[in-house]
């Protein structure tokens, strides 16, 4: 998806400079800048998380990636719990 940004030109002006050195066009460099602070942004949010919702966060993927189609029986479950 893309989104048209208006620039000031001062801005753009550094942008076409940076792009120069670079070796980049004025887009890729918009383009690297817009990924680098979504990924900052990411990781930012996973480090302000408590110790409890990165557990959950790492069961639900644990959940994404269990075989949906692999069922236990009743007495299976059962079993397991009357173990422990």
């Amino acid at each position: 998806m893309q989104k048209n940004i208006d620039i000031v030109e001062a801005i753009l002006t550094k942008l076409k400079l940076l792009a120069v050195f670079e070796n980049n066009s004025v887009k890729g460099l918009m383009v690297e800048a817009v990924l680098w602070l979504v990924a900052k942004n990411k990781k930012q949010r996973l480090d302000n998380l408590t110790q409890e919702e990165k557990e959950d966060l790492g069961l639900l993927f644990l959940m994404q990636q269990a075989d949906r189609t692999d069922v236990a029986g009743r007495e299976e479950v059962m079993e397991i719990l009357n173990k422990k």
